[in-house]
């Protein structure tokens, strides 16, 4: 059963930095593409970030490019997002997902809890 746990969310002051966990169980985390999703109240959930299985290729939305950063450590099966210059507008519930192709919605499994990230002073 795929499993994702995320944490690292929290307060942060505009220009500030979080950076995102994202823990995997439960099924064999190497073979899969990671997608971290973000959703903000009223808003549809998109699509911010991805990193391939095989390559480590990654994929970041326009709004975040240059800001965001993903990466995964298979020995400890966590993708990370560095988040830094943060905006207002990057306020939302974060979720990851391990997903068939990155750039897609379908996911494996469900979406967990999120973490929550709010950007203000």
């Amino acid at each position: 059963q795929v499993q994702l746990v995320e944490s690292g969310g929290g307060l942060v002051q505009p220009g500030g930095s979080l950076r995102l966990s994202c823990a995997a169980s439960g099924f064999t985390f190497d073979y899969y593409n990671i997608g971290w999703f973000r959703q903000a109240p009223g808003k549809e959930r998109e699509g911010v970030s991805c990193v391939h299985s095989s390559d480590f290729s990654t994929h970041y939305a326009d709004s975040v490019k240059g800001r965001f950063t993903i990466s995964r450590d298979t020995a400890k099966n966590t993708v990370y997002l560095q988040m830094n210059s943060l905006k207002p507008e990057d306020t939302a519930v974060y979720y990851c997902a391990a997903v068939p192709r990155c750039g897609s919605q379908l996911i494996f499994g469900s979406w967990g809890q999120g973490t929550q990230v709010t950007v203000s002073s």
